[in-house]
């Protein structure tokens, strides 16, 4: 039987939150002692639980590849996360990993997940649907102490990215063409997964580009930029794509690791950090219409390319005026920007977002992820 779904104040604790549960039940006593920062060398925050219970909280992000599209927040602990894409609305999720933990590969097995509640500090807890069974009691505990610390983070974000594992398509001559996906830890790494890059569904429907024009004429079809720009890059990867997983060391070095139709002398190489596309794309096409394609598309992904943490001034300068020409992106990513050189243009990027969101215009897509937010990252090919 489901029991209905009701709100709870941003303010309600872990305490509150069992109470309204199931308060008829006896509950073991624990307390959640949250300690300043820790970083470790992944760079997850460590909390220490009481003397009886040590409890690890993870707080970090991950980039969303393929294309390139958003830093998705993380506070996970023990099979519960508490995710963000835009830093102000949250979804809280749980899942069993004790039904795998027997198991080899354990980590790449996949399990269904339920959905613990949403929250804002606006509107506060939205609790999902509750199941009175033993076993949902342990999700339970674990989606409580992931609320209870997401109360006293969340004005934190953004958390360090800590995906320095990435798989990169590799152009003819085995260099780094684009960024296909990242994992956090190296156990992570996936090799039976599809490796064409793919530009996205909402690139395919708002992306435009001058360039086109002169594409078109010369290809003597028709196409929207994002479609011609998906197959632009793949061709670029040759018959046989490749692709390499890659460890990018504290200096953006990057360390060779498997990879996928990788020739076996490719694997331990170490290329120097300018040997990656600062942008996830490679843009030294050998033809000036593809190289203008591939930079307007750059521009496009600006309000995006805001929320990664080791850019330039000078380079979060020029992406801030190019980002200005996109103002719901801008706004919805706003509280994820790790830094703001100019307030004034992302002010006014903002300004025209309220305007346009009064006037009721039809806001662009919405990115936010379903359950599946990161196992999904990577497609399966079986």
């Amino acid at each position: 039987m489901f029991l209905p779904v009701f709100w709870i104040p941003a303010s309600a604790g872990m305490t509150e939150i069992l109470r309204l549960w199931d308060s008829s039940a006896p509950r073991p006593d624990f307390r959640v002692t949250l300690t300043s920062d820790d970083r470790s060398s992944d760079g997850a925050t460590r909390c220490a639980g009481s003397s009886q219970l040590i409890m690890q909280l993870e707080c970090y992000a991950q980039r969303l590849l393929n294309p390139f599209r958003g830093v998705m927040n993380i506070i996970a602990y023990q099979g519960a996360e508490a995710v963000t894409t835009d830093g102000v609305h949250w979804d809280i999720y749980v899942r069993d990993t004790e039904l795998v933990q027997d198991l080899a590969n354990s980590n790449r097995v996949q399990t269904s997940d339920i959905r613990y509640g949403s929250w804002s500090a606006r509107q506060g807890l939205k609790r999902g649907a509750l199941y009175p069974s033993d076993d949902f009691r342990v999700l339970e505990h674990r989606g409580a102490i992931v609320y209870e610390h997401l109360l006293n983070r969340h004005r934190q974000v953004p958390f360090p990215l800590t995906d320095a594992f990435e798989l990169w398509l590799l152009d003819r001559h085995d260099r780094p063409l684009a960024l296909l996906h990242s994992a956090v830890r190296e156990e992570d790494i996936e090799l039976d997964c599809h490796i064409d890059w793919r530009a996205g569904q909402e690139c395919r429907r708002e992306f435009h580009s001058k360039a086109m024009q002169a594409l078109e004429r010369d290809a003597g079809t028709r196409a929207s930029a994002g479609e011609y720009l998906t197959r632009h890059i793949n061709a670029r990867a040759g018959c046989t794509p490749r692709a390499q997983w890659f460890r990018r060391t504290s200096d953006s070095r990057g360390e060779g690791l498997q990879g996928i139709n990788l020739a076996p002398q490719l694997c331990g190489r170490s290329l120097a950090a300018d040997a990656f596309p600062r942008y996830f794309l490679r843009e030294d096409d050998s033809s000036a219409p593809h190289r203008r394609l591939i930079q307007d598309f750059i521009v496009w992904q600006a309000p995006w390319l805001l929320l990664l943490q080791q850019l330039s001034r000078p380079t979060r300068s020029w992406l801030e005026q190019q980002a200005r020409a996109r103002a719901l992106t801008v706004d919805k990513h706003y509280a994820l920007y790790p830094e703001i050189v100019d307030a004034d243009t992302l002010n006014v990027a903002r300004v025209e977002a309220a305007l346009r969101r009064n006037q009721a215009t039809a806001p662009e897509p919405d990115d936010t992820l379903a359950t599946y937010y990161i196992e999904l990252n990577i497609t399966r090919t079986n």
